[in-house]
């Protein structure tokens, strides 16, 4: 079976202090209420891992928010997947659609994170999805899948097998414009049909595919009732301990 996972993306908030804080919020959440198999992360700064690695306990994953397309070297302010790992955290997040809407990560960019996050022994939590001018013609199918196909169909299966997708209906962020949890469940059975023709229903069906629009504890439950939405990314509802609670709790 998949897992269910609910991560975490604090995005560039919270000073260090601040950061220790509610990680230590949500560990004392977690460890004092009955969890049905949900595998819980939190998405931190950089600055963050070390410290929050140490105030967590074995039922939080933590992840970076990214990471460097080189190994090592002459690359001022980057900072490489090993370096990552030597934190103690276990994932990260690749290809956020802020990442490559301001900062031009490419997929080409990315296969090349991807590689050195699963030689590190990180799993990637790899995101995709379309703008609202994508929607509004009619290619989100075709953007998806080619996001899928560039950045990740090079990988065997065996290393696809450890990876996490995430969807983010990028147009239904800040745009005014909501995704249904209808539309949310086209596009994630959308996607595992695209990895069922690659990779065969096996891989497909042990591939957890999370939802990254907007998801709050109000509406979770909904979206998380979806066959084939298996969680979520959460980015302003995880900088608060309690209505982060509330959408890990509501599967």
């Amino acid at each position: 079976m998949r897992r269910k996972i609910v991560a975490g993306n604090w995005k560039m908030n919270n000073t260090l202090e601040e950061g220790i804080e509610l990680a230590g919020q949500i560990n004392d959440l977690v460890e004092n209420t009955e969890i049905n198999d949900v595998d819980v992360v939190i998405g931190t700064p950089f600055i963050h891992l070390t410290e929050v690695n140490k105030v967590v306990g074995e039922k939080i994953g933590v992840a970076a928010q990214n990471c460097a397309d080189e190994k090592s070297g002459a690359y001022t302010g980057e900072i490489s997947a090993s370096m990552i790992k030597s934190t103690g955290s276990k994932y990260v997040i690749l290809g956020h659609s802020e990442r490559r809407t301001y900062y031009g990560e490419t997929n080409e960019i990315l296969v090349k994170k991807v590689n050195l996050t699963l030689e590190n022994g990180l799993a990637p939590i790899f995101c995709i999805g379309e703008v609202l001018e994508e929607r509004q013609a009619e290619k989100h199918f075709e953007v998806v899948k080619s996001q899928i196909a560039e950045g990740l169909f090079h990988l065997s299966a065996e290393e696809f097998g450890k990876v996490v997708l995430a969807y983010e209906p990028v147009w239904a962020i800040g745009t005014g414009v909501t995704a249904s949890s209808d539309q949310a469940q086209e596009m994630h059975a959308f996607i595992r049909k695209t990895l069922v023709e690659q990779y065969g229903e096996e891989v497909a069906n042990n591939t957890s595919i999370l939802y990254g629009g907007s998801c709050k504890p109000s509406n979770a439950k909904e979206l998380f009732e979806n066959a084939d939405v298996d969680g979520g990314l959460i980015g302003g509802a995880s900088l608060k301990a309690e209505d982060f609670m509330g959408i890990i709790t509501a599967f």
